[in-house]
């Protein structure tokens, strides 16, 4: 069963993919016209250029320490709605229930 909020959710991620989609067909097809005008030039010799990250490898580490950092943030939310549970009405272990403890 989907709640409005799910529905709401999938349909914000499936107009991000149609917007990336769309950028990266864009950038293709200007790369193939720049590709296509402008002649082969070797490429310029920078000093210690071998020493930099290839950019894949930027993307990446950048991507990992989000994750890291996102996975922080959700057990830090999780363990404030344990600790918070014996104040909210009920018995106080509905909360602590749903979330499982902590690692």
């Amino acid at each position: 069963m989907t709640t409005p909020v799910k529905e709401i959710q999938e349909d914000i991620l499936s107009a991000v993919h149609k917007g990336q989609e769309t950028v990266l067909e864009a950038i293709r097809t200007w790369v193939e016209t720049v590709q296509s005008i402008t002649p082969s030039l070797p490429a310029p010799r920078i000093p210690f250029s071998d020493k930099l990250p290839k950019p894949e490898e930027v993307v990446a580490s950048a991507y990992d320490f989000a994750e890291a950092l996102l996975a922080g943030q959700r057990k830090f939310a999780e363990d404030v709605l344990r600790a918070t549970a014996p104040l909210l009405p009920g018995d106080g272990k509905t909360a602590a229930q749903k979330t499982p403890p902590a690692k």
